[in-house]
């Protein structure tokens, strides 16, 4: 039995940065925006994005909102609907349409010119008001 218990516990972590089975087998961006790193994979109108980073306690509507941003910077498009948890968020993709809501000012943080999977670029967005 302990040996059992021992061998889900290891599959469970496995799961921690697996994406959901619409995005399985996409390539994943990795994006650091506010203090959060997301895995961020792209479908045809929706997106993904899988937080990585631990965070003590982290409330949805800042994940929810660094997620958004972290979607809207890799695919180019708004993000219309956004829902999920703290740890997986899922968004509708608008590339047509004019952006709802708040705009955002972002600005890249890292010098270096090229990111690695140790060191994603990192962004810091401030709302500019509303449109």
């Amino acid at each position: 039995m302990r040996y059992l218990m021992a061998i889900l516990g290891l599959a469970m972590l496995a799961a921690c940065n697996t994406p959901s089975l619409p995005y399985r087998g996409k390539p994943a961006t990795r994006i650091a925006v506010n203090g959060s790193v997301f895995d961020v994979r792209l479908g045809e109108k929706t997106a993904e994005a899988i937080r990585i980073n631990r965070e003590f306690a982290p409330r949805f509507e800042p994940v929810r909102t660094r997620a958004a941003l972290a979607m809207m910077l890799v695919s180019g498009c708004k993000v219309t609907k956004v829902r999920g948890d703290q740890a997986v968020v899922v968004a509708k993709l608008s590339c047509a349409g004019k952006p709802p809501g708040v705009v955002m000012s972002c600005h890249r943080l890292a010098a270096a010119t090229v990111a690695t999977a140790a060191a994603p670029p990192a962004y810091r967005c401030d709302p500019k008001g509303p449109v």
